[in-house]
């Protein structure tokens, strides 16, 4: 199911590939987030053209959306995308941390309407979701935690999630990846809380093993938040699990109060005490920065929604560092993107910024899709370039040029 290829001399970097019922992930790999099984503004013929090699939906916005009938009904993921590649899904436990304690600690942007929304009106949330600043203000979150499970009370309506049940969703959604269901901890619980927590998401895993009954792969999830024995502790857990692979909960977030430097050391806490042999993937995280310094650290696949959310709003990611294409400078701009870039926009369709500027400007539709196009394409650029530096054992001096670039832009 998982392979390593090369291992880094110099750090826990490796290269390796695994393998799904729909195809081989090359790793490392950025994957793309589909929240309600559509990449926002692409079509699947767009998406393959970026290199994506696997797209993470949303099992609880999906659930919502379709209620039990449209579930049962479900053509599956890979259907109702198009999408003939890798797919992955997660389990609902950062929603139970979103819409829950991260409203009522501040540490999150809103949570989705009390009310069921039509899937054209809801795909955006889940990318809203912790794209505040560290200064939102509390709210009152929709969510009570207990061993069992979580209840959420949206408009006025109960809806019951657990461990068993969140395997069941998954496996109706047909993902080749599905994650355990856990619960996610804010940077302000305290350690009692942290611990507690701790031991319900250990509970969950064992009770998400039981009840799967598909041949997804299936990973477990390490949390712990800030606190070293905490991490060390559940790494050992789950790996002593039957698990496929291993997801790392991370607190870095712009919103969430946290560094990247903390989670780079809770990193280095956890992975030491996992398996060689089954794949990492790192949870909601993947700037630049944090792809080269996760993979240092022995992380094999990332997800984040920075590349799709920020296109949408004109931020388009480039070799000489981020640019917001709707400022006035670039009106006239006749050069593309980005000159080194290889993706459709640059260097096939060779669309000019000023272009680009002015599709945003006009509000046209095409905008998001061709700055979503460059931007996914951007980081699928990226992992394979790391990819290529492992396998020829110069990882290590692609960092150092790919960071020293940037810092010096």
């Amino acid at each position: 199911m998982f392979r390593i290829l090369k291992k880094d001399a110099g750090s826990r970097a490796r290269a390796g590939v695994i393998e799904t019922p729909h195809g081989i992930v090359e790793t490392p790999a950025y994957v793309v987030v589909g929240t309600h099984a559509k990449v926002r503004t692409l079509t699947a013929a767009d998406l393959r053209a970026t290199g994506a090699q696997i797209v993470i939906a949303n099992t609880y916005h999906l659930w919502r959306t379709l209620g039990e009938k449209g579930l049962a009904a479900f053509p599956g993921l890979h259907a109702a995308m198009g999408w003939d590649r890798a797919i992955m899904t997660d389990s609902g436990g950062f929603q139970v941390f979103s819409m829950g304690i991260a409203r009522e600690h501040g540490t999150g942007k809103v949570a989705p309407p009390e009310k069921e929304t039509p899937v054209s009106e809801y795909a955006d949330i889940l990318d809203n979701i912790g794209a505040a600043d560290a200064g939102t203000t509390q709210q009152q979150g929709i969510v009570r935690v207990t061993d069992d499970g979580a209840v959420f009370t949206d408009g006025g309506v109960r809806y019951w999630l657990d461990a068993e049940k969140s395997i069941r969703i998954q496996q109706q959604l047909g993902a080749d990846i599905i994650i355990a269901f856990d619960e996610p901890t804010s940077p302000r619980h305290d350690y009692a809380y942290t611990k507690e927590s701790l031991i319900r998401t250990h509970a969950w895993a064992l009770r998400s093993l039981k009840a799967k009954t598909s041949n997804q792969l299936l990973y477990g999830v390490v949390q712990g938040g800030s606190h070293e024995d905490l991490r060390k502790q559940s790494a050992r857990f789950i790996a002593s699990l039957p698990f496929d692979g291993i997801a790392i909960g991370g607190s870095y977030s712009n919103s969430f109060g946290s560094t990247r430097e903390r989670t780079i050391q809770e990193l280095e806490w956890s992975v030491p005490h996992l398996p060689e042999d089954r794949p990492r993937h790192l949870l909601g995280i993947g700037l630049v920065e944090d792809i080269y310094a996760g993979v240092a650290a022995g992380i094999d696949t990332f997800d984040c929604v920075v590349p799709t959310r920020e296109a949408r709003h004109g931020s388009l990611w480039t070799s000489r560092g981020r640019i917001d294409i709707k400022r006035s400078i670039y009106r006239d701009d006749t050069s593309v993107p980005d000159t080194g870039c290889g993706c459709i926009v640059c260097a096939r369709m060779k669309t000019k910024k000023g272009l680009l500027h002015a599709l945003f400007k006009s509000r046209n539709p095409e905008a998001g899709r061709l700055a979503t196009i460059h931007n996914i394409s951007f980081f699928q650029d990226l992992v394979s370039r790391i990819r290529a530096s492992i396998l020829a054992g110069r990882f290590a001096e692609e960092r150092h040029l790919v960071m020293e670039g940037r810092a010096g832009r």
